[in-house]
């Protein structure tokens, strides 16, 4: 079998997402996916690696996988050319379970668990698209939408959100107050009164459900040491489940100075590629989670890799995703084939909102559970009607 075909996909009401679609002479089609600067990662699956995989076996994924990154310029990081690779290795992947007739999950090693709780990413419909880009990062109310607008939902009512989300089974949420400030004060201070301010959903939340809902705080690395000090011991006695990035992620001396001055939990990083970070931060006792986005850190070839590593350390695992549906199918997949699982990330304003416009198939969530996806490879494609959209960029390339 053979790669007869490399054709990429964008669509303009989601600038960031890029799917990747690998042809092979058998009429096998195999599906990945990556997110943020879709056009320069289209650019450098055509331009560049375009030519180092026409005409190769596509069921050579580890061999594929170096080959892809060994480039002067792909060095252990999130950039174009990890995000191309990591789109490219999910459709090979995809590719190998269709081979076997098999879910991905299962080329993985198969089931650890039958089933897998999830925390909700309190993000909005359109958080993420053509229309939030455009508004400067403003979440949109208006416009396509549903009853789950819930990043609006944890900056003006936490505690009523916190109460639907366990009226579903959903007993952990994730949220993110303390962004703004960051942002007007480029994250070197925070005074008393910002404090307050960021404080007030956590405050919500424990008088409206006490100790029933747990969350995690996201910090998306906009802060220093002092100041995230400063607001590790603040949000103490609102017991946070973990405190995510809450550092720029390139010290792994001044992140294990972080974590050893607070006993939250600390989750790292979406941010960071391949396994080599990783290991830094788990010599500098520097995380307690080990979080990465399959489609930025390299694909399932080197995330599996990293959740064995944060195994050894004896750390649990714990895919990012706040993307496109094609990496919400395999984070599950992965998820569930790795003993060390902790939980998986979800929106819900995300799989029950505009995934089910983009693809055939998504995971199945009950009770604040994910279940095994089924069917050969991935389990899910692009939607017919994908193919249709005025908005539709595609570009091919072929043997």
């Amino acid at each position: 079998m053979k790669i007869t075909q490399i054709e990429t996909l964008r669509i303009g009401e989601f600038p960031n997402v890029l799917w990747v679609r690998i042809h092979t002479d058998a009429g096998i089609v195999g599906i990945g996916e990556t997110f943020y600067g879709a056009g320069a990662v289209e650019a450098h699956i055509h331009e560049t690696l375009s030519y180092k995989l026409l005409g190769r076996d596509p069921l050579r994924i580890e061999a594929i996988a170096r080959d892809l990154v060994s480039l002067p310029m792909a060095q252990s990081s999130t950039g174009v050319e990890y995000r191309a690779a990591s789109a490219i290795d999910i459709a090979l992947w995809d590719i190998f379970g269709k081979v076997c007739g098999q879910p991905v999950h299962q080329m993985l090693g198969g089931l650890c668990r039958d089933r897998l709780r999830i925390y909700n990413t309190c993000a909005g419909y359109l958080y993420g698209s053509s229309a939030n880009l455009r508004s400067g990062g403003a979440v949109p109310i208006s416009g396509k939408g549903g009853p789950y607008e819930d990043l609006q939902a944890f900056m003006t009512d936490a505690g009523a959100l916190a109460e639907d989300l366990l009226g579903q089974g959903i007993s952990a949420m994730k949220i993110w107050p303390f962004d703004p400030i960051a942002r007007e004060t480029e994250g070197l201070t925070i005074s008393a009164e910002q404090l307050k301010v960021a404080l007030d959903p956590f405050e919500k939340i424990r008088k409206a459900v006490g100790d029933r809902m747990e969350i995690m705080v996201e910090f998306h690395s906009l802060w220093n040491l002092p100041a995230a000090k400063v607001i590790a011991r603040a949000l103490e006695p609102y017991r946070p489940y973990w405190f995510e990035d809450p550092i720029r992620m390139n010290s792994a001396q001044a992140l294990g100075e972080y974590a050893r001055s607070t006993p939250v939990w600390v989750c790292a990083s979406e941010t960071l590629g391949t396994r080599w970070p990783y290991k830094d931060l788990l010599d500098h006792d520097a995380t307690h989670v080990a979080m990465v986005d399959i489609c930025w850190t390299g694909g399932l070839t080197e995330a599996r890799k990293i959740a064995t590593l944060a195994e050894t350390w004896h750390r649990p695992f714990a895919p990012h995703d706040c993307i496109g549906p094609v990496g919400f199918a395999t984070a599950v997949h992965l998820s569930f084939s790795q003993p060390n699982t902790l939980i998986q990330e979800s929106v819900r304003a995300y799989y029950t909102g505009w995934y089910r416009d983009l693809v055939t198939e998504i995971p199945r969530i009950e009770n604040g559970y994910v279940y095994p996806m089924e069917g050969p490879g991935l389990g899910t494609e692009l939607q017919p009607a994908v193919f249709e959209r005025p908005d539709l960029t595609v570009r091919r390339s072929e043997a």
